[in-house]
């Protein structure tokens, strides 16, 4: 059924979705893993982890360990490539056109998106708000992230599209009610088929009437 463009709201994920950077990550924290877990596959394990996540999990009462990851983790972003995942910034364009509002929901904090920002300034006009880290008092899974996204714009979940790739994000997701579009860029079609209502690879075709239409 298709909702009024005003009352409309699309909100995205950041890595993974909007930029193709899971990769890059896994590579950091194999690395991690291997230092100070003897773990080799690390970077699958955290897999859309918040990095206090993954500190409460991995590293508990550990201090200095988590300061020594927190320092490498700020250096290791400065030199990220950011680079758009295929067709998200045309539907973006696309969006906007149709002047649906828009949303960047992110668990990266301020810190991480200035060298983003950097990169790519043209990504503070490409949403109508971006919700870092800072703005939430609890991490996905749980939905406050994407709740707190709808009430901005006041939509109703019924209203609301959420792009995730991560299996805590694609729970938020559903948790918050919107329909939810799985990237299978993180993970596969088939370990999250069941996790979304529609599985995409990439964005490439996505256009604003496929969104309606389809959903």
């Amino acid at each position: 059924m298709m909702n009024e463009k005003n009352n409309m709201v699309v909100l995205f994920d950041f890595d993974g979705v909007v930029m193709d950077t899971e990769g890059q990550y896994s590579v950091f924290w194999n690395d991690q893993g291997n230092k100070h877990l003897n773990i080799d596959d690390f970077g699958r394990l955290i897999k859309g982890q918040t990095l206090q996540q993954i500190f409460d999990k991995y590293f508990s009462g550990v201090k200095s360990v988590q300061e020594k990851i927190r320092g490498e983790l700020d250096k290791y972003e400065e030199n990220m490539q950011y680079e758009y995942l295929s067709g998200v910034y045309d539907f973006l364009i696309d969006l906007h056109t149709h002047e649906v509002k828009t949303a960047l929901v992110t668990s990266s904090n301020k810190n991480k998106m200035a060298n983003v920002y950097h990169v790519h300034p043209e990504i503070k006009e490409l949403f109508d708000e971006i919700l870092t880290a800072e703005y939430f008092t609890k991490s996905k899974p749980d939905p406050q992230c994407f709740l707190l996204g709808m009430r901005m714009f006041h939509a109703e979940p019924s209203q609301s599209y959420v792009f995730e790739d991560s299996f805590h994000g694609l729970k938020a997701g559903m948790d918050s009610g919107a329909t939810v579009y799985g990237l299978a860029t993180t993970n596969s079609r088939e370990a999250i088929q069941d996790k979304a209502h529609y599985i995409i690879d990439d964005f490439v075709g996505m256009t604003y009437e496929k969104l309606i239409y389809k959903s």
